[in-house]
């Protein structure tokens, strides 16, 4: 098999009131805190306007907002493959609150009642991943935590459910690439928002 170069550049979105609360934000548009906004210009900073493929974005705002500071706003193709996971009756709530009537209860491993499975989830990332392995060159995701970490798993060739092995933080960027052919993550966590 030939060598690969071929890069995916996962960007998180910048700081909500809700990532900050450790809500589980799934639909909810909320936008990105005033801390947020200037962790996603820092985005654009640390990638100097590097060139990209393609850059797909969450239609969320929190997403194509960050996009938009980091200075990809007009490259960016909005899909709703990069939308969060539709969290359902979970939307808005902490894990200490939903397990304090469902005690053990995790995102990964519990239905999501009124929302989307981890398997609906993992195929928009299977998805993501066939359009861009089409593209000539790197292609940058600016999206959310679980969806990027459910990428990632996919990737890799884990099932849906090894994404929680991935913790990601916001106004992060992370890459996942090949060693020779063999899919791999080059970097984890870059730029995290409190080193910002």
């Amino acid at each position: 098999m030939s060598e690969q170069h071929q890069e995916l550049w996962l960007i998180r979105h910048g700081e909500t009131e809700w990532s900050a609360a450790k809500r589980h934000t799934g639909r909810t548009d909320i936008p990105l805190t005033p801390a947020g906004e200037r962790k996603a210009a820092a985005l654009g900073q640390f990638l100097a306007a590097r060139q990209f493929g393609l850059v797909l974005c969450s239609p969320l705002r929190r997403a194509s907002e960050t996009c938009r500071l980091a200075g990809y706003g007009q490259a960016a193709q909005v899909t709703d493959d990069l939308l969060e996971w539709d969290y359902g009756v979970y939307e808005g709530k902490t894990t200490q609150e939903i397990r304090s009537e469902q005690p053990g209860w995790s995102i990964w491993t519990s239905p999501v009642v009124k929302g989307e499975s981890i398997e609906q989830v993992g195929h928009r990332a299977q998805r993501v991943i066939q359009q861009a392995l089409t593209v000539n060159g790197d292609v940058a995701l600016f999206a959310h935590a679980h969806i990027l970490r459910i990428l990632t798993a996919c990737w890799l060739g884990l099932p849906p459910d090894a994404g929680r092995l991935f913790m990601l933080h916001t106004a992060s960027i992370s890459v996942l690439g090949f060693e020779r052919e063999t899919r791999v993550i080059t970097r984890w966590n870059l730029l995290q928002e409190e080193h910002v």
